[in-house]
């Protein structure tokens, strides 16, 4: 470390005193390893950290929480990049990359799984048992991390959120002690966990439930984007009587003309809709029917499928990259919801979005577990996501997407949508906006009991003074 990096981070010429207390490493701007350390998926978020502790274990963890109080730091966690809401300049930055153990126990049907494992690597260890996870539509998503915000994924529906099968965390709290969280030990702090991002402590690993789910009838249906009214009106009818067994989407995609894209859609706007059903093929294919009648489609790609394969519905990016995001919570779908959509980002506009992506919400997910937790707007019908790359101007991305979610308030909740709280979403009122306000409240008691300093508040920050 030059005599420049410790003018810049007072204390931190003791960061030498660290690299001895630590299995894993201690890296230092300037060093070799820091840049891979600190970077995370959205890479219009710069981060600068003072110092990287790549932990190699939950005592790593609770070193660089007890060397961060010592010097009067926050801390920040880093496990595989994604969901990042705020830039993570002078903070210790705890990579939990390396921590990515995973155990499946077949008999309760149960998963341990460390803070920096994905969920790729879930559902290949559970699928030699014939179950799976409440995963999100993107395996490469950190399985912690993503459960930590709720977690919305295909098994939604049927399954609820990821933070509604939690049976318990380990966590290094704000004063450097490891605790369990769980319905029975610190269950304040285990409510709040499931749903309050990572405002309460580093989790080191978490148990959650599997499910007996070894395959899916699912997939995309594709439609030309000048059918977008008909596919999003026929979207609208077909959902008001599915089976929680059925999760779904469907987005308004501008499609980039890479070789990544199947051809058939590559480089143009079309409508997709992306299905999970938990269920017989041929009944997912009747269930299906009303919508493959709507098109017809440009591209079918349902089909029975390992759920191994369940990251092939979506298709999410899986490389980093620069976006905005914007997102928001609908009551129901009406037709006036659809011409709000139509408007912004239907064929014709000048929409500079990439996608706008409607959820099907309901079933499980309006069911709130027992014990309860932090996820809120469970009586909500849809959710509303927005995304868009920054180039070439990306005020024009963002005055688009504050335009939409504007427009669509009178509908639901104004407010963004918990489990894809975005960068763009981290101000006080957006965080405050993302949660009932029982809950909000609760959630400012916790963090007072657990971190009255504010240690913890390079996230979706819920203060202590709030």
């Amino acid at each position: 470390m030059n005599t420049a990096d410790a003018r810049a981070a007072p204390g931190l010429h003791n960061a030498v005193d660290l690299r001895p207390r630590v299995r894993g490493s201690v890296l230092l701007p300037g060093d070799d390893g820091y840049a891979a350390g600190s970077s995370g998926h959205n890479t219009a978020l710069v981060h600068r950290p003072a110092v990287v502790v790549t932990a190699d274990g939950d005592d790593d963890v609770r070193e660089a929480v007890r060397f961060a109080a010592r010097h009067g730091l926050p801390i920040a966690v880093h496990a595989t990049g994604h969901g990042q809401a705020v830039p993570t300049d002078g903070a210790v930055l705890v990579n939990t990359a390396q921590m990515n153990e995973v155990r499946v126990d077949p008999v309760s049907r149960t998963a341990r799984i460390g803070a920096g494992a994905r969920w790729e690597q879930v559902i290949d260890a559970a699928f030699g048992f014939g179950l799976a996870p409440p995963s999100g539509s993107a395996p490469r998503v950190g399985a912690v991390g993503y459960t930590l915000g709720g977690g919305l994924g295909p098994l939604g529906r049927s399954r609820g959120y990821a933070a509604d099968n939690v049976r318990s965390f380990e966590v290094v709290t704000a004063d450097g002690v490891a605790r369990t969280a769980s319905a029975e030990e610190h269950p304040d702090l285990f409510w709040a966990l499931r749903g309050g991002k990572g405002n309460f402590g580093v989790v080191t690993s978490m148990v959650i439930g599997l499910f007996p789910v070894p395959r899916l009838y699912g997939g995309g249906l594709f439609f030309p984007g000048e059918k977008a009214a008909d596919i999003l009106h026929a979207y609208r009818r077909w959902t008001a009587a599915l089976p929680e067994e059925m999760t779904s989407s469907v987005a308004l995609t501008r499609f980039p003309p890479v070789p990544e894209v199947p051809g058939e859609v590559r480089g143009r706007f079309a409508v997709h809709l992306r299905v999970a059903y938990c269920g017989p093929e041929e009944q997912g294919r009747r269930l299906l029917e009303p919508m493959r009648l709507a098109g017809p489609p440009l591209l079918d790609t349902v089909q029975d499928m390992p759920f191994t394969d369940v990251g092939t519905i979506n298709g999410d990016p899986t490389e980093p990259g620069p976006y905005y995001e914007r997102s928001t919570v609908l009551d129901g779908l009406g037709p006036e919801v659809v011409d709000v959509l139509l408007d912004h980002a239907g064929p014709g506009t000048d929409s500079p979005l990439a996608v706008v992506e409607l959820r099907h919400l309901g079933g499980a997910l309006a069911r709130p577990p027992e014990p309860g937790n932090a996820v809120g707007n469970r009586n909500r019908g849809f959710t509303v996501f927005t995304a868009g790359v920054p180039e070439p101007d990306a005020r024009a991305v963002q005055r688009h997407q504050e335009r939409l979610v504007a427009a669509l308030a009178p509908w639901g909740s104004g407010g963004p949508f918990l489990c894809f709280q975005s960068a763009d979403e981290s101000t006080p009122d957006h965080v405050r906006a993302a949660y009932e306000p029982e809950t909000f409240e609760r959630l400012v008691r916790v963090k007072r009991d657990y971190d009255p300093r504010d240690v913890f508040r390079l996230t979706h920050r819920i203060s202590a003074r709030s």
